[in-house]
C-alpha cells in the first residue's frame, strides 16, 4: 500500500545516508522502521505463544532443574541450617 507523509528534509536526508551506507533504498529503510516501530508498541502476549517451547528440542542444553542441583552441590541443605 502506498501512503503520503510529510517528513522533513533533515531526516530525509539522514534517512538516505542510512540507506546509502547500508545499499539499500529509502523505501526499505522506511518499511523497516515501521515494522520495529509496530514491533516495539505491540502490547499483545502472542509472543508467549510464538516462542514458548523453542528449545525444547535441543539436546544440548541440559534440564534447568539438574544444571542448578549440580551448581548448588556444594551448598548446605535448607534442612540444616
Amino acid at each position: 500500500m502506498r501512503i503520503l507523509t510529510d517528513i522533513p528534509d533533515e531526516d530525509i536526508e539522514k534517512l538516505d545516508a542510512l540507506a546509502a551506507k547500508s545499499k539499500r533504498s529509502r523505501a526499505a529503510a522506511i518499511r523497516d522502521a515501521v515494522k520495529l516501530y509496530l514491533a516495539q508498541n505491540d502490547n499483545s502476549k502472542d509472543w508467549i505463544e510464538r516462542w514458548a517451547g523453542l528449545w525444547a528440542d535441543r539436546d544440548d542444553i541440559p534440564d534447568g532443574v539438574e544444571y542448578q542441583r549440580a551448581i548448588r552441590e556444594d551448598r548446605r541443605p535448607y534442612e540444616d541450617i
